[in-house]
């Protein structure tokens, strides 16, 4: 879950043409009005439930990205390591 008035990366990492999925969903997202575009950032105006970690780091990240590994507590400690405790 992403909490509504967190903030995702506003431009697009040039990899993420390579995997167009996370691009898609931000589009969509945008398009829906559940991203909204800032000056330098993009803001979910809802909380927003997605199918797994990685889907929602890679819409936050503006890439594909591994959810277990880029989400961190605010101990700095990753998902993986809180999962596998």
């Amino acid at each position: 879950m992403v909490k509504k008035g967190s903030q995702a990366v506003l431009k697009e990492r040039a990899s993420a043409k390579k995997y167009p999925w996370p691009l898609n969903m931000r589009k969509r997202f945008k398009d829906d009005g559940i991203l909204s575009v800032e000056k330098d950032h993009l803001l979910f105006t809802q909380d927003l439930e997605f199918s797994s970690p990685s889907a929602a780091a890679a819409v936050v990240h503006r890439g594909h990205a591994n959810g277990l590994i880029a989400w961190k507590s605010k101990t700095g400690k990753t998902l993986k390591e809180i999962e596998s405790v």
